[in-house]
């Protein structure tokens, strides 16, 4: 896959659907400036794609992998995106934070999503990063199933 456009595989472009869905499903808030139901799926997932604030999601593993990362969330943990999307997710935060991250997940999970989240992030090479004010929330495919879990922030010192 080339790293210059990950987002156009058919995979990729459904699951530009089930993040926008689900993120509107559970919050009542659109991801990105405007209502996307009018876009095709190419200009859904390329806009995704670019957005300026990071979009990071992981699947229903039971140590979940990430299986999205926008360029802003590929450029915060310095990775591309074939070694972004093969990485625990739990990795993305410091292993003393892990037990934190866990628990976060654990009530996005009972509750649909939570907002105003803040926490140590780590990059690959080591880099630490405060986010804050980040929505986490759960990803539902179109049968209401879980589809993963997914985050988005824009605030990161």
């Amino acid at each position: 896959m080339e790293s210059s456009d990950p987002w156009s595989t058919p995979r990729l472009l459904w699951h530009a659907r089930i993040l926008v869905h689900s993120f509107h499903h559970w919050t009542g808030r659109h991801l990105l400036e405007a209502d996307p139901s009018g876009w095709t799926d190419a200009e859904l997932a390329s806009r995704l794609y670019h957005a300026p604030r990071v979009i990071a999601s992981h699947g229903t593993e039971a140590d979940p992998v990430l299986n999205y990362g926008n360029a802003a969330a590929l450029k915060r943990w310095e990775l591309d995106w074939d070694t972004f999307t093969r990485t625990p997710s739990r990795f993305t935060a410091e292993a003393p934070a892990r037990e934190e991250r866990a628990r976060l997940l654990d009530e996005v999970t009972r509750n649909g999503f939570i907002a105003n989240y803040a926490g140590v992030r780590i990059s690959s090479t080591g880099t630490r990063f405060r986010i804050s004010e980040a929505i986490v929330w759960n990803l539902i495919d179109p049968d209401g199933n879980p589809a993963g879990q997914a985050a988005t922030f824009d605030r990161w010192e």
